[in-house]
């Protein structure tokens, strides 16, 4: 994902092997988009692997890598992550062998999507327009206006400008905030006795990918507030009552929530 535009980029691949990941960040990534200054990722040994640094220090690409035990020092790909993993277990049938031809749908969806950091789209980030979705063949889209290729790259210059200097006005507003959130996290939860709650129960179910589980189950009632963290919970009248901590629930607005 590009950090600024945030723009998403999801390649099936048949294994994880560093010699494949490697394959896929050349011919995919940089034949489309060109060599990047920087290419960060996890600590995954396929990252950090003698091929992909070869490739990196061939192509003058400076390799970042996250903090070990840590994913969350690459907050903004793993929250793709969890939103990519979250669509696909609504979207895969029940013996998962499709999960792969559900990712294209789902990217055109995310890159037309206003992403709440910059406040524009990732198409509009990287292309000064948004694409041409389904819908449009419904309700149309206003004409572009007829101009030369050098009118068209003026405009598109100036576009460029006004939507990346507010993006970037919007990101630094954004970290500004999520540190003031994070200083303050340890502030208590909102929840109430009676409230009707998720539970995320990461059980793994045998012949299933873990990561394409709906890991959210209910809903459970708050029984009892026990302290500012510690909450007991019921699923139903017959069940057995759980202790819980609080990050592990959300509130629940119906099925469809």
């Amino acid at each position: 994902m590009d950090y600024f535009t945030k723009w998403p980029e999801v390649y099936p691949i048949p294994d994880q092997e560093a010699p494949t990941v490697a394959e896929a960040v050349v011919q995919h990534w940089i034949s489309r988009y060109g060599v990047p200054l920087q290419l960060h990722s996890d600590q995954g040994r396929n990252f950090v692997s003698a091929v992909l640094k070869g490739v990196c220090e061939l192509l003058g690409i400076d390799k970042t890598k996250t903090t070990p035990l840590h994913p969350q020092s690459d907050g903004m790909v793993e929250r793709f992550n969890r939103t990519i993993l979250n669509n696909l277990s609504l979207m895969v049938s029940k013996n998962q062998q499709d999960w792969d031809q559900k990712v294209p749908l789902f990217l055109l969806a995310y890159r037309s999507a206003v992403h709440e950091t910059t406040g524009y789209s990732p198409s509009q980030m990287l292309f000064g327009r948004d694409l041409r979705l389904p819908c449009d063949l419904l309700f149309g889209r206003p004409p572009d206006t007829p101009s030369s290729p050098e009118e068209y790259v003026q405009n598109l210059q100036a576009r460029f400008e006004d939507v990346h200097n507010l993006a970037r006005e919007r990101i630094n507003l954004r970290t500004e905030k999520m540190k003031t959130r994070y200083d303050t996290k340890a502030t208590g939860h909102q929840f109430k006795e009676g409230d009707k709650v998720w539970f995320y129960n990461p059980t793994r179910r045998k012949g299933l990918s873990p990561k394409l589980q709906s890991h959210w189950d209910g809903p459970y009632t708050i029984l009892k507030i026990i302290n500012d963290v510690v909450i007991r919970i019921r699923k139903s009248t017959n069940s057995k009552p759980r202790v819980v901590h609080y990050d592990r629930l959300a509130p629940y607005y119906g099925h469809n929530s």
